[in-house]
């Protein structure tokens, strides 16, 4: 049985952080992730990583933009510890070889982005999550006699001992389908979010929510599920992220009768307004019947000089080139709202510690909660890379000088026997998996999107249920064991259905507006009954236990937000 200190579930940056750290602290360390590290989902993150760098600005400023941005909902101890050590991060990624834009004198340059008082935003091109991602890949091949990388291998399931303390997992490797049960005294969750509960969403293939519905099934709680961010700017159909760094250039929105509508929602911040205020005023102009016959309004880059566009952007010039056919550099592209990130996730402390014994999360899939309510956009790869070194650190910490638990077996057992009972499903005996998969996700962009209401919201929670009952005898076709997606994508589907569920449930709970939670039957902000989080356990019951937590604040009492 594999047995290491520390085991990482996860392999983009908040789980490549984690190893690092957690081996920089003397643990051995296991890596684990179902694609290879280099095609996790933080390549997606385009416009670039918030620090209060510059002597001219503080890290108070960039902690209060970003409560404010949290709509007050954002744990403000945890928001100043990520503030603190953010320029100390942004060094040690450049002194690592990270290739961040300079300015004309050689400096660090950054660029603009929403909600911020300060252009605090370094950069790598459109591509920062790419470069940060593969150097961060290289690094941890330095380490590789104490961090063993377990690409390709999907974990099906989160291991306790007797007292509870999470002690592993069982996990299966795609290539053979074999089914493995690793030991370790420390385990963190680095899997990223749950896009895929949405159609369309800007996320990849694989971000479904498997982390948070591993750590709920064993009785991790969840908190914040409700906050879903929906990103400005998607490209109708696809969902295929354009970058706010566009509008960090320069670039301006539009709707069809030529306004630059923005003036009217975020007179001040205009297009930089934060992602949630943006969102729903795109929405509004669309509903109102003054967006485009696509349903879309116009995002215009021709406002940016072209050379900076073909130097700055260059990335987004290539998807508009190929998927809607736009050369961005000569007319507007067309765009709407999309799923993007969800704030909330697994409830931890300021060193990803969950109230599991041994179980931590870092990344999206935890909930620290430094975003609250919405996330600045740039704070996502500084909240994955400081809390994965957090996390990496403490576990490691926790691992010194405790003795090597043993996993049961019986959780091995238990395993093989649920993917064997998916595999002899008989074909037609109740829906495919991608047909489910299907419509969880148009219902859910639908009903727990940009603007929610308590009907929608009951609506869909019935209609999770209902999917849940048709997953469970959900057939697949591949009954082999090499490279089976099918199996994996059946996992998945569970996986989808809990979080999803968790998103509804809270979405209904929260009777105000704040941040991207917005109920049409209650749009005010409600300060006096709402401002503490809502969290979500398994608790052995069928649906969701509901609870409550307060918001940690520390110098920033809530006030009005405006842009």
């Amino acid at each position: 049985m594999p047995a290491h200190d520390v085991l990482i579930i996860g392999a983009g940056l908040a789980g490549q952080r984690a190893a690092l750290a957690a081996a920089g602290a003397g643990a051995t360390v296991a890596i684990m992730s179902k694609v290879h590290p280099v095609r996790s989902h933080s390549n997606a993150a385009a416009g670039g990583i918030n620090a209060a760098l510059n002597p001219e600005d503080s890290w108070e400023s960039h902690a209060f933009d970003t409560v404010k941005g949290s709509d007050y909902l954002g744990d403000q101890d945890a928001i100043e510890v990520m503030c603190r050590e953010a320029p100390d991060e942004i060094l040690w990624l450049e002194h690592a070889g990270v290739t961040f834009h300079r300015n004309d004198e050689g400096l660090l340059g950054t660029r603009a982005f929403g909600g911020a008082s300060a252009a605090r935003t370094y950069y790598v091109a459109d591509i920062t999550g790419q470069a940060l991602l593969h150097v961060l890949y290289e690094q941890m091949m330095k380490h590789h006699r104490q961090i063993d990388s377990y690409e390709e291998w999907f974990v099906t399931a989160l291991v306790q001992d007797d007292s509870g303390a999470c002690c592993g997992c069982v996990c299966r490797n795609i290539r053979d389908g074999s089914m493995q049960l690793f030991s370790a005294k420390s385990v963190i969750l680095a899997t990223g979010g749950s896009g895929q509960c949405f159609k369309p969403t800007t996320n990849a293939l694989i971000c479904t929510g498997d982390g948070m519905a591993h750590a709920y099934r064993i009785g991790a709680p969840l908190m914040d599920m409700e906050m879903i961010q929906y990103h400005p700017t998607t490209l109708s159909g696809t969902g295929i992220l354009i970058t706010e760094g566009a509008r960090g250039e320069g670039a301006h929105l539009y709707n069809a009768l030529g306004e630059r509508f923005m003036e009217k929602y975020a007179p001040n911040k205009m297009e930089l307004a934060s992602r949630d205020v943006v969102s729903r005023a795109e929405q509004t102009e669309i509903n109102e019947g003054r967006g485009f016959p696509d349903g879309t309004v116009a995002l215009d880059i021709t406002k940016v000089p072209r050379k900076r566009t073909l130097e700055a952007l260059r990335e987004i010039v290539n998807i508009g080139r190929d998927f809607a056919g736009v050369d961005i550099t000569r007319e507007p592209i067309h765009i709407l709202p999309g799923q993007h990130y969800i704030m909330g996730g697994v409830k931890t402390d300021v060193w990803g510690a969950t109230p599991v014994p041994g179980l931590y999360a870092a990344g999206e899939v935890a909930c620290v909660s430094v975003h609250g309510g919405n996330r600045l956009g740039a704070n996502s790869l500084l909240d994955t890379l400081i809390f994965g070194r957090r996390a990496g650190e403490h576990a490691a910490e926790r691992a010194r000088g405790m003795r090597m638990p043993k996993a049961s077996e019986a959780s091995l057992q238990d395993e093989r026997r649920a993917i064997n009972a998916i595999v002899r499903r008989e074909r037609g005996s109740g829906r495919r998996v991608s047909e489910i998969k299907l419509e969880l996700g148009t219902m859910m962009n639908q009903n727990c999107a940009v603007y929610r209401d308590h009907e929608g919201l009951m609506e869909a929670h019935e209609i999770i249920r209902r999917l849940k009952e048709e997953a469970k005898t959900a057939y697949i076709d591949d009954r082999g064991t090499v490279f089976n997606q099918d199996v994996l994508g059946a996992l998945e589907l569970g996986y989808m259905l809990d979080v999803a569920e968790c998103n509804v449930v809270a979405a209904l709970v929260r009777r105000e507006s704040r941040g991207a939670q917005y109920r049409l039957d209650f749009p005010e902000r409600n300060d006096a009954d709402w401002l503490k989080h809502v969290v979500l356990t398994a608790d052995g019951a069928d649906v969701p236990k509901i609870s409550a937590s307060p918001v940690a604040i520390t110098q920033w009492q809530p006030g009005v937000r405006s842009y």
